[in-house]
């Protein structure tokens, strides 16, 4: 039995959340390779928090579009519109 995912088994949304988590990864790596000697902590937690941040504001923006674009795929409920009472013309004449 194999546990986890597949790329292929993934949708664009969840690619796209996927790819964002390795670069934040990658960043924070490089950043910690590159802190000075004692900084290290500080450098991951600081960064991590920040990319934690960005992560899940995308990741709503991500579902929130989802959602959009579903409701807009629907469309309006099926029903009575209701009109409005018709608006008199300039050339309207006044009932004698």
């Amino acid at each position: 039995m194999q546990n986890g995912l597949t790329w292929d088994e993934l949708t664009a949304e969840e690619r796209l959340v996927a790819e964002q988590a390795v670069l934040n990864l990658r960043t924070l790596n490089r950043a910690c390779d590159e802190a000075a000697d004692g900084t290290v902590l500080a450098v991951a937690e600081t960064l991590a928090m920040q990319q934690g941040r960005d992560l899940i504001r995308k990741t709503i923006q991500v579902s929130l579009n989802r959602q959009a674009l579903a409701a807009e795929k629907k469309g309006r409920p099926a029903g009575p519109a209701p009109a409005a009472e018709p608006a008199p013309t300039a050339d309207a004449k006044p009932a004698s």
